[in-house]
């Protein structure tokens, strides 16, 4: 089911999330939700805070939907090892319309749960790990607005204020 996305600032967004055990009955259909709404906003990835759920499930989808064994699902994510550093524009679908330049670690190696609870480890870089750190970044309440110098945020918080008191700060991927 599409879920509308959470924008900035829901209070949802700025909540470390809670741990999911893997006989959360809900699990699956949460996981379904977090593809169906990321594909909706055309999305790479969604963390379970940004259709309202304050749960530490993130999933992600390089090819947008075109291959089913991209589909990739991290339940209680944790970074392990951080290496080298990659600058590359960033933008986020609570934040829409909104991009910047933010600095990441090029590789990554990330412990995580599968839907049926098994542990796995995972290394990324490139593209994978820039959406891996964001979506667990989404996880532990950070924005990546927050990842960039003091002018350039507050410049980003300006311009979404600006569009909130024109009423001009929704949300254009709302189930249809």
């Amino acid at each position: 089911m599409v879920r509308p996305i959470v924008l900035y600032p829901d209070p949802v967004l700025q909540q470390p999330t809670e741990a999911v055990a893997a006989s959360d009955n809900q699990l699956l259909s949460l996981v379904e939700d977090l593809f169906d709404s990321m594909y909706q906003a055309e999305g790479i990835g969604s963390a379970a805070p940004q259709i309202g759920v304050s749960k530490r499930v993130t999933v992600i989808d390089l090819g947008n939907g075109a291959r089913p064994e991209d589909k990739l699902v991290f339940i209680n994510p944790e970074i392990m090892f951080l290496e080298g550093q990659q600058i590359e524009t960033e933008a986020c679908l609570s934040l829409p319309g909104i991009g910047e330049e933010v600095g990441r670690a090029a590789k990554i190696k990330v412990r995580a749960q599968n839907v049926k609870g098994e542990w796995f480890g995972l290394e990324a870089d490139g593209l994978l790990s820039r959406a891996l750190q964001h979506e667990i970044d989404h996880l532990d309440d950070i924005l990546f607005f927050s990842r960039v110098n003091a002018l350039k945020r507050n410049v980003i918080l300006r311009q979404i204020s600006k569009l909130r008191n024109a009423g001009e700060w929704r949300n254009e991927f709302v189930a249809r």
